[in-house]
């Protein structure tokens, strides 16, 4: 089973794109999972916490050029209260700061190119250094298919803690039916999307999600940590007001790790989930069970 979810999960930090009908300018959520046993089993449990904000900046140029920019920060915690080695990061806190600036081009009413690059600075923020950048870019050719099928297929890169990433991306919007629409940036994120209401929208929402983040404390400043989640989840979003909405999410993170590892330990080359060359030993920190988790998202969305 977690093979199979994990063919769905991306290993990069979502890469948001504009969709035909709407844009989220403004997001802000927050994350918590249920208390979940280590294995091997310790005494204590581990308690996951995160969140983050994310900001779309769309510039349009013309009717055929758009710049596009997209801030995110994140934040994701574990805490224990366990008793472990000075070089093992415990409890865990880690910070991302993902940039995305780039152009889409339209070609005709049909066509689209989307060239975006992505810099990052992930990082624990305790004494952060050069090694924390990460450098990596997007790359989308659009085409729209009918009035309620746009499609858009291309390639993500990205040099990571571990090693260089390559993941092929499939981004869909289709509305197969009056109240049903499949939204998403494959194997990054997916919604299957039910508009119960006119201000209500059920259904139920995958995001897979594998980052790297250098380490600085002077315990463990040739470190780094790899944190995987793959998060299944039933949503509910209402419009409150306008153009805000709120989201919630209920649900269960699989092939979820934090595992810390020596700067020295890299993969040769990783496609999507499949790692050519990783010669990688046992992480140095003990890892704990997947588990319930729950989110709340405040979103400002635009519609297109």
């Amino acid at each position: 089973m977690r093979f199979i979810v994990l063919v769905f999960a991306g290993l990069l930090s979502a890469i948001p794109v504009m969709s035909q009908n709407s844009i989220d300018l403004i997001t802000i959520s927050g994350r918590l999972g249920l208390p979940s046993d280590y294995d091997p089993a310790l005494k204590n449990k581990a308690r996951e916490s995160g969140g983050l904000v994310n900001l779309k900046i769309p510039i349009v140029f013309s009717d055929k050029t758009i710049w596009y920019s997209n801030f995110t920060y994140t934040y994701s915690k574990v805490s224990n209260g366990l008793g472990l080695p000075a070089e093992v990061m415990n409890p865990i806190n880690l910070h991302g700061l993902v940039f995305q600036t780039g152009i889409v081009q339209r070609i005709d009413d049909k066509q689209a190119v989307q060239l975006l690059f992505v810099p990052r600075f992930m990082s624990d923020f305790v004494n952060p250094g050069s090694d924390a950048w990460q450098f990596g870019a997007v790359g989308l050719f659009e085409n729209k298919f009918g009035e309620n099928l746009l499609m858009r297929f291309g390639v993500l890169y990205n040099h990571e803690m571990s090693g260089p990433l390559l993941v092929p991306l499939i981004d869909i919007n289709w509305k197969f039916a009056p109240r049903w629409s499949i939204t998403g940036l494959i194997p990054i994120y997916g919604k299957v999307n039910y508009e119960l209401t006119d201000r209500l929208t059920t259904g139920f929402s995958l995001f897979g999600l594998v980052t790297s983040y250098a380490l600085s404390d002077p315990f463990y400043n040739t470190d780094y940590m790899e944190r995987t989640s793959v998060d299944l989840a039933l949503f509910a979003k209402w419009n409150l007001a306008g153009n805000i909405f709120l989201e919630g999410r209920v649900g269960y993170a699989l092939a979820r790790t934090y595992k810390q590892y020596d700067k020295s330990e890299k993969v040769d080359l990783k496609i999507s989930i499949f790692k050519i060359g990783d010669n990688r030993g046992e992480p140095v920190n003990p890892v704990f069970k997947d588990g319930a988790i729950g989110e709340l998202r405040l979103v400002y969305s635009l519609p297109i």
